[in-house]
């Protein structure tokens, strides 16, 4: 079992918080709670083998939010000590009382129980900023000489991202909670050039990132990195040397790999409460999933069951509980393809009468407030019959099974959508002919998972995800993953991007 790094602990908590909150109750504050939070990073970029960078950050401070007669007032002090806590809890209670006047939206606040000294970590087996650097850059420069080793593969790009995210919060009604977790993204992208024809070919590494140590990346004990590096030379020349594709409604059967940014910005986004009402409308704006329509918006067909959940052990949304003192939940979204649910925190839950928030509160750093942010939002597999994607594929006489995801647009409501992937096989009579190149499918968010006829089983279920989900202004990111399975979907328009592209 994991605990807290030692250093993270020698800072001194709970003065801290009793520093902040005296002041916060003092001022006659409805709820106060403050944050000290520290989050580190490190970033390994290498281009053939060689080490372009390596950069290591920290971002450390002490966040305090008041809410006096309904109003928010929030500061930060980067020094982690009951002096700098202080001074930000009264910066926060001048500001709720200036901005006090002119609210005419008092906050309302969900209940929820009190934790008193709970401590949680995520799960990993090796934390990664305990690997000296030199063992990882090793590991990546042999995964880079594998595909360089290739005829055909002429350039190599590895990187790897890491975070350790450490959290202590505590509010005036007595909880405090202690909270680490580990997050890790390792990418390889081969690339063939064509010369003669001024041309070239990419293609990238189907790991996602995960709430996982440096266990992911170290070896084939988690992902099968020594059978996808064999793989993907020869892959990739094949989709170089690839016929275009037939634009028109075509049948897709879609891989985890690539369906889980889909899910994301038509399923996650859409369903996030703030959006849902027209609060929230930075990046790519609002969502067409109002709270009018909840409980009877026919979001997909009847196989469609999408939870969020704050839980699952390697979620990079995953947490102990928010940034509002909440505890890990999950819930259900869409259920038999119709929207029963959203994820809130406890401004919104209030707002939304619901009585309790889901966890869904959220700040990237000590100097930001905590924002309604994304679960983990996945579209459950077939709980009856573990259909293979290969069974998927058998049920399709003329279509194409897509792999990876690359590039994608959404409309500001949610709804109109295009989506590319790293590759693209055509399906003929039930059976992969080869890949075809130019690929990208477009639909509406309803009329997408209403062509949903058919999910795989739990065998093909796996975890996909971002790490740098952006929200808000000033901006903020957030991790989050996506399960899904591989799924059947009928006629769904195919566009062929190179002649898109020529228009």
């Amino acid at each position: 079992m994991n605990v807290v790094d030692p250093d993270f602990l020698a800072l001194p908590l709970p003065r801290i918080g009793d520093a902040a909150l005296s002041v916060a109750r003092a001022a006659g504050a409805q709820h106060a709670d403050v944050r000290v939070h520290r989050v580190r990073t490190q970033s390994l970029m290498l281009r053939d083998s060689a080490v372009q960078s390596a950069v290591d950050a920290s971002d450390l401070g002490v966040a305090v939010r008041v809410l006096i007669d309904g109003t928010w007032g929030f500061a930060s002090n980067p020094e982690p000590d009951p002096d700098g806590a202080a001074h930000a809890a009264a910066r926060a209670v001048a500001v709720a009382r200036t901005l006090r006047p002119i609210n005419r939206d008092p906050v309302e606040w969900a209940p929820e129980p009190v934790y008193r000294d709970a401590t949680w970590c995520s799960d990993y087996r090796s934390d990664p900023f305990a690997v000296p650097i030199d063992e990882k850059v090793a590991v990546l420069t042999d995964y880079s000489r594998r595909l360089q080793g290739v005829d055909g593969v002429h350039h190599v790009a590895a990187g790897c991202e890491l975070v350790k995210e450490q959290s202590f919060y505590a509010d005036l009604a007595g909880s405090s909670i202690t909270q680490q977790r580990v997050r890790v993204h390792p990418h390889l992208e081969a690339t063939t050039v064509d010369r003669d024809a001024g041309t070239f070919e990419s293609m990238r590494t189907l790991a996602a990132p995960t709430g996982r140590g440096w266990e992911y990346v170290a070896s084939d004990a988690v992902w099968d990195w020594s059978g996808e590096l064999a793989a993907l030379p020869e892959l990739l020349i094949e989709k170089a040397h690839a016929p275009t594709v037939t634009a028109g409604p075509t049948d897709l059967v879609i891989d985890p790999t690539n369906l889980w940014l889909t899910i994301h910005e038509s399923v996650g986004h859409a369903t996030e409460y703030d959006r849902a009402i027209g609060y929230e409308a930075a990046y790519a704006g609002t969502s067409f999933a109002t709270p009018d329509r909840l409980g009877s918006l026919r979001y997909g067909g009847t196989a469609m069951q999408v939870t969020a959940d704050r839980t699952d052990p390697h979620g990079l949304a995953t947490v102990g509980f928010d940034d509002d003192g909440v505890a890990a939940q999950s819930w259900d979204l869409v259920r038999d393809g119709v929207l029963v649910g959203y994820q809130l925190d406890r401004a919104f839950a209030a707002k939304a009468g619901v009585g309790r928030s889901n966890g869904c509160a959220y700040a990237d750093s000590a100097h930001h407030v905590p924002l309604q942010r994304m679960a983990n939002v996945s579209l459950q597999p077939d709980p009856q019959v573990d259909r293979s994607t290969a069974d998927l594929i058998g049920g399709v006489e003329d279509g194409l099974y897509v792999v990876g995801d690359r590039s994608w647009s959404i409309d500001m409501q949610r709804y109109n959508f295009q989506f590319t992937g790293q590759r693209f096989y055509r399906i003929r009579g039930g059976r992969l002919a080869g890949q075809v190149r130019d690929v990208a499918y477009q639909a509406t968010t309803t009329d997408f998972w209403g062509a949903l006829e058919a999910v795989g089983g739990h065998s093909t279920y796996q975890l996909g995800g971002a790490m740098n989900c952006g929200k808000a202004q000033p901006g903020q990111i957030a991790a989050v993953s996506h399960g899904c399975p591989s799924v059947l979907l009928r006629q769904i328009n195919v566009l062929n991007t190179r002649q898109e592209g020529a228009r």
